[in-house]
């Protein structure tokens, strides 16, 4: 059996908190004010995340320092 590659590794909630080492509740309120890591809505009640936009989402949070915002000048 092949084994599918991160793009097509779906996981709950729980699952994903405990990937990103955060609660279940963190990501329920990222859910909520639009900041946190993209998700999946299969339906109401059903939210699941790629484990390919989990390890980008981490990968776009990378700093250098306290004070580096992120936001690189050219």
């Amino acid at each position: 059996m092949e084994t599918p590659d991160a793009t097509a590794v779906l996981l709950t909630p729980p699952q994903a908190a405990d990937f990103l080492s955060l609660s279940p509740r963190w990501l329920e309120l990222k859910r909520y004010h639009g900041d946190g890591p993209p998700f999946i809505r299969i339906s109401a009640r059903c939210v699941r995340y790629r484990l390919a936009d989990l390890e980008a989402w981490v990968g776009e949070r990378v700093r250098f320092s306290t004070s580096d915002t992120g936001e690189r000048g050219t």
